[in-house]
């Protein structure tokens, strides 16, 4: 996906800006993940299409008790 199209989008939660986060294949997480850190959650990249529903997110509350 282009990144002048992904710097457009914002969290449809709180509306804040997202950060584009590469996943290592061994993590079993998605390749690519669109984060909002203010919100604490992982939006999905399928396909090359961001799946930009709240319902569809995971948290990454655990990411921060293992750091």
């Amino acid at each position: 996906m282009d990144h002048r199209l992904i710097e457009m989008l914002v969290c449809p939660v709180c509306k804040g800006p997202l950060e584009d986060r590469r996943n290592a294949a061994a993590t079993g997480l998605p390749d690519r993940e669109l984060v909002c850190p203010a919100d604490r959650l992982a939006f999905p990249i399928r396909d090359g299409i961001p799946v930009m529903l709240a319902n569809e997110a995971r948290s990454t509350d655990a990411e921060g008790d293992a750091a």
